[in-house]
């Protein structure tokens, strides 16, 4: 039988929020646009009401749209600061997040030697468990690596190994991991997919240099996305389709960076006509909502400079996305509203398995973004608790 690792709770007590309050406008359901009220109060959702809008209708009123707040499963830094970094470092970046429409994240590490995961996860534990005031709600660790190719680091770092159990179940006892990423063609990879999956761990593959039927084997032992589609692992060729293959064919979740730098529009067009629940994530480093210039990246220095961020070689390293100009971005490349909401919030909360976020209906988290008709954020409000927008802390 396998040990069961006991799973830490989605949400720590929420922070006091204030009297209940009321929201007007197109509010975008479960079931579509409405135009009426949200009521919110001790944090949640209490009620929906209104008649149903085309979204036709929506895009010819001039009312503020009411969406759900945005959720980002890949998230290295932001306003300076790196996950890796330890200290008051996770506060910072989720109060940028939160600035840009991100209600809740999954804090992202980079590959790194045992010391500096698990001082990096020592750190990470006190954010997961209490949200800051200001902060987007940090819902636990999405581990990317160690446990990835070596011929496919992207911007990690070179310190991969095999997988071990002992060595997550320590860092999992330090801060909750939600998600892992790893290359499923490492030896003993499969059988490892299937025990994390049996524990109830998210199995992304990523970071690989594995063949089609790598991809597809590890999604029949228990893999259920792909990490950051298309970049760092083989890609599509019509006789060897490699490992963005197994995910068109095959996949029903996996996140994609719409930065329009990392995947060219004609490829995320082509994804979201294959994948159903394909999501968005900004895959965000410390240069995010930063001026120009250099930045940590883990052990990496990386530079900023013309949208993006890269190493000294050239090499893509994240990015400086952030969730409300990424929803703009679907929206550009000719999205429904409702659906790129959906690529931004609902589809990364169903595959967590949070049934309470990425919506608005009753009993839901009162994460909750206001935007006017050409989708700038008005309004951020996470767990019932008013953002200042203008807060540069």
């Amino acid at each position: 039988m396998a040990t069961v690792i006991e799973r830490t709770p989605d949400l720590a007590t929420p922070r006091p929020c204030p009297p209940a309050q009321t929201l007007r406008g197109h509010i975008l359901t479960p079931r579509g646009f409405v135009l009426g009220t949200l009521a919110m109060a001790e944090g949640r959702i209490m009620a929906v009401d209104g008649e149903p809008r085309t979204e036709f209708a929506v895009r010819q009123s001039r009312l503020p749209l009411v969406l759900p707040g945005c959720i980002d499963l890949h998230v290295h830094g932001g306003g300076g600061r790196d996950t890796m970094e330890g200290g008051d470092a996770m506060t910072r970046i989720a109060r940028l997040h939160a600035r840009h429409g991100t209600t809740s994240l999954l804090a992202t590490t980079m590959t790194a030697p045992p010391a500096e995961l698990h001082s990096a996860l020592a750190a990470l534990g006190p954010a997961c468990r209490e949200r800051t005031a200001g902060g987007a709600r940090v819902l636990g660790v999405h581990l990317e690596g160690p446990y990835i190719s070596p011929g496919k680091l992207g911007a990690q770092p070179d310190h991969v190994r095999t997988g071990s159990m002992d060595e997550l179940r320590r860092l999992h006892a330090l801060a909750p991991i939600r998600l892992i990423t790893l290359a499923p063609e490492l030896p003993g990879a499969l059988d490892w997919i299937a025990a994390l999956a049996a524990e109830g761990f998210r199995v992304q593959l990523g970071h690989s240099a594995g063949s089609y039927e790598d991809g597809v084997a590890a999604l029949e032992r228990g893999a259920s996305g792909f990490t950051h589609l298309y970049n760092a692992m083989s890609g599509l060729h019509h006789r060897a389709p490699g490992m963005a293959g197994a995910a068109l064919a095959h996949a029903r979740y996996a996140e994609i960076i719409p930065d329009l730098l990392h995947v060219h529009p004609g490829a995320i067009r082509a994804a979201l006509r294959a994948i159903p629940c394909l999501y968005c994530v900004t895959d965000s480093t410390a240069a995010a909502g930063m001026p120009d210039g250099d930045y940590r990246l883990g052990s990496h220095t990386v530079t900023k400079c013309m949208g993006g961020v890269r190493l000294s070689d050239g090499t893509l390293a994240g990015s400086t996305l952030t969730m409300d100009q990424a929803l703009r971005n679907l929206v550009g490349l000719g999205l429904e509203i409702e659906d790129a909401s959906r690529r931004t919030a609902t589809h990364a909360a169903d595959f967590l398995g949070l049934h309470d976020r990425g919506r608005l209906e009753p009993g839901a988290w009162a994460d909750v973004l206001v935007l006017d008709p050409s989708l700038q954020l008005q309004r951020v409000i996470i767990e019932g608790e008013e953002i200042d927008l203008s807060d540069a802390g």
